[in-house]
């Protein structure tokens, strides 16, 4: 296209550079390029104007049905683009903001789980815990109470033999001292002691 613009206007100017340099010869008064009632070069002028008007409706025709339709379609099309970017990354972005608020429910739903396992596993090992102490304090108690039963059944042994022992002491001391003894009335004495000083 600019190489066809460029042959039109040499084409146009050439013939007139030619015939403005035989005519100019002849005097111009005031400015050459208004001298239109000049005898040669005012229809040189004419037609240069003329080809200038013809060159410039080309040039418009040309621009406004060719080049700037054109200019428009990428224009459009860069426009287009641009749209479809942005209505891309809009997409791109409510999918990454779901994907963020899935995995924030997630996460919640993880702790909440892990919670839940942490006060069950918690509660469990409580009432094992207590089972087991239980269990342990039951086990004391009944050693404690079988102790209890044998240091019992121990001292009631301990506290026969000790009546016996003394009522055979006694009984020995009056023979030697006395000559006689009489063992109802030694273990009545003996019990009676004992009873005094809770031992009986």
């Amino acid at each position: 296209m600019r190489r066809v613009m460029l042959m039109t206007a040499l084409a146009v100017t050439l013939p007139g550079l030619a015939l403005a340099a035989d005519t100019y010869s002849l005097p111009v008064d005031g400015m050459p390029q208004l001298a239109f009632g000049h005898p040669t070069q005012g229809p040189l002028l004419i037609g240069q104007i003329v080809w200038q008007l013809i060159i410039f409706g080309a040039l418009v025709y040309i621009m406004a049905n060719i080049a700037l339709p054109r200019v428009g379609a990428v224009i459009e099309d860069r426009h287009n683009r641009i749209n479809a970017d942005l209505e891309a990354a809009q997409a791109a972005k409510v999918e990454a903001d779901a994907a963020m608020a899935a995995h924030r429910t997630a996460t919640e739903q993880a702790r909440a789980t892990a919670r839940a396992s942490i006060a069950t596993a918690m509660h469990a090992a409580q009432v094992d815990s207590d089972a087991k102490a239980a269990a342990l304090a039951a086990r004391l108690n009944a050693q404690i109470a079988a102790a209890e039963a044998s240091i019992d059944a121990s001292r009631a042994s301990a506290m026969g033999a000790l009546r016996g022992v003394a009522t055979d002491t006694t009984e020995a001391l009056l023979n030697k001292l006395v000559g006689r003894s009489d063992r109802a009335a030694v273990e009545a004495a003996v019990g009676r002691e004992l009873t005094a000083r809770g031992r009986a």
